[in-house]
Order: structure tokens, then C-alpha cells, then sequence
């Protein structure tokens, strides 16, 4: 088990590592987990080649994956920030209350931040998420330092498994106790 090398995401999007890490969750029996898309309304179509050329998006999106993990329903969502500090502005309230939502039925959510400038993954667990939505909602800080999360949190690779965030999820089941 190792951390993320400079040459770790040279050329993929977090959103394709992750994608590749839930078909190999999903190979090994471990997780099915899915992207959902984000829903758009077609405004024009090109007839020729039948792409749409204009939308726009018909409802705001909940969360970027939602599955099952070893009998755990799980939601999360995945974040890029290329410095030390991660601004609010992109978490937004209707993802924060789905979360919250999805944990009062017995789910468990969190957020994954790949920190571009560092090259690190971590996972941020639900009660942070929420503590620093409600810190910036509430007029304060509106943003959140690399200082501020949990190091034990780091998400490593392992043996194909790209964002191996199924480590980190057991940590956090196991603070939940």
C-alpha cells in the first residue's frame, strides 16, 4: 500500500480513477457503486450528427455516486482543489441536506478531495462535511484549511484499485462505534 506517486493522475480525471475503482470494486465483489449523471434538458439538436449542442440542466444533481458497500448504502461526492484550501462554494446546500438525509436512513456519506497541488486523496467524512457547511452558512469561515481534516483519512492505491476509499470508509465506521 503506498501513497499517490507524481505520475498517479497524469492524464485521468478523479471522476475516471474513481470510475475505474468501483468497476474493480465491483470485478472483486466488494462494492457496486454507481455514477449518477447529471440531469440536462436538450435544447437543440443537431439532426446530422444527432449530438445536443445547447442544454441546460433540468434539476440541481444530488451526489456524484451512490451503491452499496458490503451491505452499507453509501453516497459521496468527488472534489478537486489545487491549493490548501477548499472554498465552500463548492459544496452546496441540496448535496449537504441529501447527505444529511441519506445518514438519518441508515447510509453513510462523505466526500472525496483529491488535493492537486499535493498530490493526496482524502476522505472526508459526513460530520465534517456538514461542520464546515454550517460554520460558512452560519457567516464564518467559508472555507476549509488541509490543516482542518483528518489525516488518518488519506486514501491510498492498492493492487489496481486506483482511490481505494473502501480503507478509509472502514475507519470511518469504525470511529462511528
Amino acid at each position: 500500500m503506498g501513497t499517490w506517486n507524481s505520475r498517479g493522475l497524469r492524464g485521468s480525471s478523479l471522476e475516471e480513477l474513481i470510475n475505474m475503482t468501483n468497476d474493480k470494486y465491483q470485478e472483486l465483489h466488494m462494492a457496486l457503486v454507481q455514477k449518477i449523471p447529471t440531469p440536462i434538458k436538450p435544447v437543440s439538436i443537431d439532426k446530422n450528427s444527432r449530438h445536443i449542442t445547447l442544454a441546460y440542466f433540468e434539476q440541481k444533481s444530488t451526489v456524484d455516486y451512490i451503491g452499496v458497500a458490503q451491505n452499507i448504502p453509501i453516497c459521496f461526492d468527488a472534489k478537486e482543489c489545487n491549493t490548501d484550501t477548499f472554498p465552500m462554494q463548492n459544496i452546496h446546500k441540496h448535496q449537504v441536506e441529501f447527505m444529511r438525509e441519506f445518514e438519518k436512513q441508515g447510509g453513510i456519506s462523505f466526500m472525496i478531495i483529491y488535493y492537486t497541488n499535493r498530490n493526496e486523496m482524502y476522505y472526508l467524512p459526513f460530520y465534517l462535511v456538514e461542520k464546515f457547511y454550517l460554520r460558512s452558512a452560519a457567516g464564518g469561515r467559508k472555507s476549509f484549511r488541509f490543516e482542518e481534516i483528518d489525516l488518518q483519512y488519506q486514501i491510498n492505491t492498492d493492487k489496481g484499485v486506483p482511490v481505494h476509499y473502501l480503507e478509509t470508509l472502514a475507519i470511518d465506521l469504525q470511529n462511528r462505534d
